[in-house]
């Protein structure tokens, strides 16, 4: 058996394509390893949402290739970046097959083709893959949390995003399929399911809504934890706030990207939402589930974004009190809107400070939220050994905050309760 060996980079999508992918060749005579000295498939699944992501691949190009100069090897570029620079990456002459986020069904002809000598490249994009009849190959080595894919591409076309021209159109799985898939993973022994999309609350198949699908997968799974991530705020409705607080088993933990304060920004990023838009459904949110976490993204920076701008941005979070956030400055992605219609003229070094703020602000206000729950007792699933070392263990909280303790009686995968002692801004620092 030929032995392939898979990089995965970017979001919690691509790990699941990565296991869609180990499926796909593992029925057609492939062997995964960890080992890439000993692979013959060498391939990445990548990411093209900011540039530093694409920067980091065409280094590990060169490493792959490496590879290739001692012995016999194939080398393939999957995912994202794939879509987005298509033949440029076999024109380099590193690159030995270019296949789309839609086309991993066809991975087995184009390897066997590439490694006779004739480089594939397949990124055409469907309207209708989903991957709804193939089951994952789970890489998750604790065996504790999975990730299902409960719809492809997106429709919203946001401004700074590269997703829609990556990943294609929007379209929902299967909801039979997709609770087959949880059976699956719960029978397995997988205590947390997370259910992914780009914007699931747009999900639809045939009149199933993403608040009944949730509904189904709790009742199906009561056992297991039940996440989902993302949520647009224009379209997360009452209807999910209220399927999430009847559902003891289904997480309490919303990530809600608000990407700007300034709704000035957020007519340009086209994000179909104003400020005022977004505080409501936050207060909506605790007004139904007090006890849920809320976490969030947000871009410095972005084109034509002023201090009064910024300073909506830093109100904004000041209101909102996020337990924690993904920060990043604007990074402009070639194909996009922004960057065919505004300039990026945001200098970096004042991208970088209005980043540094928002950063110091959110690390204060992510201490004064576990600070809050010192004291508190939570149940917790239960990860693995802690990196500070294996007398402790670490795992998180329905909210989804990460807890250490000293524990030497359990293991990954079972639940525990805990009792908080302290804190740090990341960790909930805590004893059985």
């Amino acid at each position: 058996m030929k032995k392939v060996y898979i990089e995965t980079y970017g979001c919690q999508m691509n790990v699941n394509d990565t296991e869609v992918v180990f499926s796909i060749l593992g029925k057609a005579g492939y062997e995964r390893t960890e080992s890439i000295d000993e692979a013959d498939v060498i391939m990445a699944n990548t990411c093209s949402v900011r540039d530093n992501a694409e920067q980091r691949i065409h280094g590990r190009i060169e490493q792959f290739n490496l590879q290739k100069r001692t012995r016999k090897v194939t080398v393939g570029i999957l995912g994202c970046m794939a879509e987005r620079l298509k033949g440029d990456l076999l024109d380099s002459g590193k690159v030995d097959v270019v296949a789309g986020p839609d086309a991993y069904r066809n991975l087995p002809a184009l390897l066997e083709a590439a490694s006779e000598g004739h480089p594939q490249m397949d990124v055409t994009l469907s309207k209708e893959e989903t991957y709804g009849d193939i089951s994952p190959v789970r890489i998750d080595k604790n065996g504790v949390s999975a990730f299902i894919s409960i719809m492809r591409g997106c429709n919203n076309v946001c401004s700074y995003c590269v997703v829609p021209y990556t990943r294609g159109a929007e379209r929902s799985r299967d909801c039979r399929s997709i609770v087959r898939e949880a059976c699956e993973c719960g029978t397995k022994g997988y205590k947390e399911l997370t259910l992914l999309g780009q914007n699931v609350d747009s999900y639809n198949f045939e009149g199933t809504t993403f608040a009944q699908l949730l509904a189904m997968v709790a009742e199906a799974c009561p056992d297991v934890r039940v996440r989902f991530s993302t949520s647009n705020p224009q379209d997360i409705s009452d209807e999910v706030l209220y399927t999430m607080s009847a559902y003891p088993n289904i997480c309490h933990h919303i990530h809600l990207p608000v990407q700007s304060g300034s709704n000035r920004i957020l007519e340009k990023m086209r994000r179909r939402y104003t400020r005022e838009w977004y505080l409501d459904r936050v207060a909506r949110i605790r007004s139904i589930m007090p006890d849920c976490a809320i976490t969030t993204d947000v871009i410095a920076g972005f084109c034509s974004e002023t201090e009064e701008d910024h300073k909506d941005t830093l109100s904004l979070f000041e209101k909102v009190r996020f337990d924690a956030a993904y920060m990043f400055y604007y990074s402009e992605r070639p194909g996009t809107l922004a960057a065919r219609k505004y300039p990026d003229d945001v200098d970096i070094d004042t991208k970088t400070r209005r980043l540094e703020e928002i950063i110091a602000l959110q690390n204060k206000l992510s201490l004064e939220s576990n600070r809050r729950d010192v004291g508190k007792c939570f149940d917790v699933l239960v990860e693995g050994p802690s990196k500070k070392g294996q007398s402790q263990l670490c795992g998180r909280t329905g909210t989804g905050k990460m807890c250490v303790w000293e524990d030497s009686a359990h293991k990954a995968g079972d639940h525990v309760r805990v009792k908080v002692t302290d804190c740090t801004q990341a960790t909930l620092l805590c004893k059985l």
